[in-house]
């Protein structure tokens, strides 16, 4: 045979090899991310039941994926939702002046916060405890018999609206925003030199489902962007929860690869910083906002919304799974300043910094809030 037919013959199955697809980067991810998990569930399990005081095996908080919570028990959270909106708040109105309810207190705290609660080095702790100062509102305040859920961004990261938390069925927390044509762009103001404007998505009007109009109002805000709200954003505005689901947003920084990338941060620093950047996109933290529009893109009053407890806790599983690799290392470590991007310029956090948290608690030093099973907390993620 020649050469040159022995080549020939090998064309058509080198064409199959380059045909055929390599391995699915987003699947190789969630391989990665599981693995993660089950190590940091490990270590926690393992720590807890040794335990005879403090956070034990028998009193730690399982706090579960929306999808894996059964009907009623979505519906339970829904209840008490509508609970602590409907509970007088511990808010003076003479500070803020559109508080009315126990839900609105937690709005407030991230409001008068916000400045010194983001991009800095309380962000990660001051949410922690605020996500469990809801939750335990909840519990004790509201009867709620369970954990905090969350929502984890990669199981529909394609397609957010496809996630049973906003299908908008009588088990959800409501759909999309009805759509609604010709409006325009928002631009909101962070820590950085430079605004950032959002373009319309798919929704921009009332939910429909458990927190529509006639059984769930939003009272504050907007703040963060324009038109604000009646006295800058703090007077009261009783309204419709909105909420603009963009597919873009959610393809682009909440797919598994950038979690992946955000558990391979090798440092605490590196962890705060990537929370925000990702290559081909934002980092998880805003792009889990950003993706809900409307209320979400309000720095400010975000919590105004439900969906920033279930995002957060996200966040905070996240952070616990990092944590996880190496607990001893990556607990009692700190990093940056008080105030939001440095800005104004502000002194170094420490261990003993204490954290603000306005009317909801009074202020925490910094090294109680490092351990999501030491300290206040008990949590584990399932």
């Amino acid at each position: 045979m020649k050469v040159s037919s022995f080549i020939a013959g090998l064309l058509p199955l080198a064409s199959l090899v380059l045909a055929t697809p390599g391995p699915d980067p987003e699947k190789a991810a969630t391989k990665k991310i599981n693995e993660f998990e089950k190590r940091y569930q490990k270590y926690i399990e393992d720590t807890v039941k040794k335990r005879k005081t403090g956070c034990t095996k028998k009193n730690i908080r399982r706090r579960k994926e929306w999808s894996k919570l059964t009907k009623p028990e979505r519906k339970s959270y829904l209840s008490a939702i509508y609970c602590l909106s409907a509970k007088p708040g511990i808010t003076p109105q003479s500070v803020i002046p559109g508080a009315r309810s126990r839900f609105d207190d937690f709005v407030v705290s991230h409001i008068q916060l916000t400045p010194f609660v983001h991009a800095n080095g309380f962000f990660l702790a001051y949410h922690r405890y605020l996500i469990w100062l809801f939750e335990t509102a909840l519990r004790e305040e509201c009867g709620y018999k369970g954990a905090q859920p969350y929502w984890d961004w990669t199981l529909h990261w394609q397609d957010q609206s496809q996630h049973p938390v906003f299908d908008g069925s009588p088990s959800s927390l409501g759909s999309n925003g009805q759509y609604v044509p010709d409006r325009d762009p928002i631009t909101i103001y962070l820590p950085g030199p430079r605004p950032v404007t959002f373009p319309p998505a798919t929704g921009g009007g009332c939910v429909s489902g458990p927190l529509g109009p006639e059984k769930f109002k939003v009272n504050l805000g907007p703040i963060g962007y324009s038109p604000q709200g009646p006295d800058g954003g703090y007077g009261y505005n009783p309204r419709c929860l909105t909420r603009d689901l963009s597919p873009r947003l959610s393809q682009d920084s909440l797919r598994p690869r950038n979690v992946s990338f955000l558990l391979e941060s090798e440092s605490y620093a590196r962890f705060n910083v990537n929370l925000d950047r990702a290559p081909g996109g934002n980092g998880v933290h805003g792009a889990g906002h950003f993706l809900m529009g409307t209320v979400q893109l309000d720095t400010y009053a975000s919590p105004s919304d439900p969906m920033f407890y279930l995002h957060h806790s996200n966040l905070d599983r996240v952070f616990a799974i990092w944590q996880g690799q190496d607990q001893e290392g990556r607990t009692g470590v700190v990093w940056g300043t008080r105030t939001s991007g440095n800005v104004p310029p502000s002194a170094n956090v420490t261990l003993d910094t204490p954290v603000p948290f306005g009317f909801v608690s009074p202020d925490i030093p910094l090294r109680e809030l490092q351990s999501s099973i030491d300290g206040p907390f008990c949590v584990i993620y399932e």
